[in-house]
């Protein structure tokens, strides 16, 4: 979640910026496009709608604007991708594109399937192509993917199907991954804007679409409906299902309701802990894991933090001292349990566990060195420092994008900071459109963000955070680990690639711009008809619609 914006990494020794990179969606299979009879393709007897649940919101469907994971929802279903993931499978393939691979060293190729078509009935061509990466660039919204671009110098199209990436650093071992993430969607050059955001209305009436679905209906946040689009040619096969409705709550607790009712056939993000555990119980319904890349924590503003750059009383030692004590006593166990009821776990890392080159730098550096936390220790960094006590720290959360135990989670840790006696803490929480443009304009000290990965790899976890001019736009600046980002990510020998991100996670833990804290699973929460939940709670970390169906 994926969450917010991005910075570009200038992929020489220089300063650079930030990266997500979502990974990729596939399947060959599926079955016959609807009809004009209207039954369930593939699905013999299958119903021929569904309504999916969720309580994430939606910022825009411009892909150069949003980097949130209930914007990016959208886009999987129905914008094209040149490269993605099969259901199932981690591992990146082409997508609506015949053939991709490095030409050059800093170049990479891409060949379109022949006679792609958006939805409108205008050819899909590489012109397209060249259009949405350039305008990624050209607008770079403060809250959109294109820090995801750092290492793309200019694309090219050669003819109506084949396009080069030039690239500025060679043996770039992520850009393939990049074109399957937030910043990848192609779009249609002749409905969005080239310099500026499209507005949702515009794209939905130009019905600039050619994912597997397309969009019939929309009114923002409330209901979008989708119909299964027989035009695409990509990697995924044809949607199961032809339509989908997808209803947005503001409340989880009524989702919760309506799927054990039956109104709603799935819900997916996000329904609390305890909801969950007692809709385990439910005959009626099924509750259904997927693999885990997700994770919370907490974001410090290196400007508006106490002691930060910004204010009145900057203190580089004082400021560091402040995030020091943090980490010393958030207490990750009492979190999990208490509020996530185990389905977050304690996260020591910086790279989820479960990844290659994960590290529990947190873990051996903070608390009491065993996972716990430590208040002699906070103690200790703030007085080696000089700072008075009790500190003064603002504190922010989203009250309606992380679910709803985000103010028993943030309530909680207000407590573990202020029951050291070190911390006087002033709790605030704010909805997540506004949340999200506060929190790049420097308005908040300290705050909570989650991310949902965009591809499973190490850098996703470490290039959109700590790279200079980062996604965080937090005013973190190392250049040392400006360099060591940069040689992760053009590394091909695994070994050497893996220590030099153990190496990262090092470094940054010093630093600590940020403090994460939870790694959780994906869940979904279906009717006990509904099929599919399975097959899309795959690694890839994306929910794809058109692979469910409901008998």
């Amino acid at each position: 979640m994926r969450t917010i914006r991005g910075a570009r990494r200038s992929v020489a020794t220089a300063a650079g910026a930030a990266a997500l990179v979502l990974v990729l969606t596939a399947c060959g299979a599926g079955g016959d496009d609807t009809g004009e009879s209207g039954e369930a393709s593939g699905e013999g007897g299958a119903a021929t709608s569904l309504t999916i649940g969720t309580t994430d919101k939606i910022t825009t469907i411009d892909p150069a604007g949003s980097y949130d994971n209930g914007s990016f929802a959208v886009m999987n279903q129905v914008y094209p991708f040149l490269m993605n993931t099969p259901y199932g499978s981690p591992d990146v393939e082409p997508d609506i594109a015949e053939s991709a691979e490095f030409t050059a060293p800093t170049e990479y190729t891409v060949t379109l399937k022949p006679g792609l078509k958006w939805a409108n009935g205008n050819d899909l061509t590489a012109s397209d192509v060249k259009f949405s990466f350039d305008r990624q660039l050209a607008i770079a919204d403060p809250n959109g993917p294109s820090s995801l671009l750092y290492n793309l110098d200019s694309t090219e199209v050669v003819d109506d199907t084949t396009v080069v990436f030039h690239l500025k650093q060679p043996d770039d071992q992520v850009f393939p991954q990049i074109l399957s993430s937030p910043v990848g969607p192609i779009v249609d050059e002749d409905v969005f804007a080239a310099d500026a955001l499209t507005p949702d209305t515009e794209i939905v009436d130009g019905q600039a679409f050619a994912g597997q679905y397309t969009i019939t209906s929309y009114t923002l946040n409330e209901l979008v409906t989708y119909e299964a689009y027989e035009g695409y040619q990509g990697l995924l096969g044809a949607a199961k299902t032809p339509e989908v409705n997808v209803s947005y709550f503001a409340d989880a607790s009524n989702l919760k309701l309506e799927v054990q009712q039956g109104s709603v056939d799935v819900a997916f993000r996000s329904l609390s802990a305890t909801d969950v555990e007692d809709l385990q119980g439910d005959e009626n319904v099924k509750v259904v894991e997927g693999p885990g890349g997700e994770i919370r924590y907490v974001v410090f503003n290196f400007d508006t933090q106490p002691y930060g750059a910004a204010q009145p009383d900057a203190d580089e030692a004082k400021a560091l001292a402040v995030r020091q004590a943090v980490a010393h006593l958030i207490d990750r166990e009492a979190i999990s349990e208490q509020v996530y009821k185990g389905t977050y776990t304690p996260l020591y890392s910086y790279v989820p566990a479960g990844l290659t080159g994960a590290t529990e730098s947190l873990k051996e550096m903070y608390g009491d060195g065993a996972g716990g936390p430590d208040a002699a220790a906070a103690e200790q960094a703030l007085a080696d420092a000089g700072v008075e006590t009790p500190v003064q720290l603002g504190l922010q959360y989203s009250n309606d994008h992380y679910g709803p135990s985000s103010g028993d989670e943030y309530a909680l840790i207000k407590d573990q900071l202020e029951s050291s006696g070190l911390f006087t803490v002033d709790l605030q929480t704010t909805e997540w459109v506004q949340y999200s443009e506060d929190r790049t304009a420097d308005v908040y000290p300290a705050y909570q963000l989650g991310w949902f990965p965009d591809y499973s790899d190490a850098d996703n976890y470490l290039t959109p955070f700590f790279l200079t001019e980062n996604f965080l736009g937090n005013h973190y600046s190392n250049p040392a680990v400006d360099e060591l980002i940069t040689t992760q990510g053009v590394t091909a020998d695994p070994a050497e690639r893996t220590a030099v991100i153990e190496e990262i996670q090092d470094t940054v833990a010093a630093d600590l711009s940020t403090v994460p804290y939870l790694q959780g699973a994906q869940v979904a929460v279906v009717g006990s008809t509904v099929e599919g939940a399975e097959d899309t709670l795959d690694a890839s970390f994306k929910f794809r619609y058109a692979a469910l169906t409901k008998g």
